[in-house]
């Protein structure tokens, strides 16, 4: 099996997909963070393709950023100054040519992950 990253984000506050949120992927080699790509969720808060594909796979260490903050602007959630959550990166470790699914659930004041199926 060939590995790859997909992810999902659901807006628990309103119970429903958080569509348009912005995501960026890096790797993390030591202390460098490259860049990998950059995606926004579509209307059932997945990404349209997978995150990091099979043919661009490698094991190692990833950070998923999440641009909450613009989101809950977006869809007028009323702002603190600053926001409570704004931009919120998941670092975490692919040890297996594996799908790896790590999704969001995001509300104004809080969220959680885990590694999905």
């Amino acid at each position: 099996m060939t590995g790859f990253l997909t992810t999902h984000v659901l807006d628990t506050a309103r119970g429903c997909p958080a569509q348009g949120l912005k995501i960026d992927l890096y790797r993390i080699d030591g202390d460098t963070r490259t860049h990998i790509t950059s995606l926004t969720t579509n209307d059932d808060g997945r990404t349209d393709s997978q995150i990091l594909p099979a043919a661009d796979f490698t094991i190692g260490t990833y950070e998923l950023v999440f641009h909450a903050g613009a989101y809950l602007d977006a869809i007028g959630t009323p702002a603190e100054d600053p926001r409570f959550l704004d931009i919120i990166p998941i670092r975490f470790g692919m040890s297996e040519q594996s799908h790896y699914h790590v999704p969001l659930l995001l509300s104004p004041f809080g969220y959680s992950t885990y590694r999905g199926s």
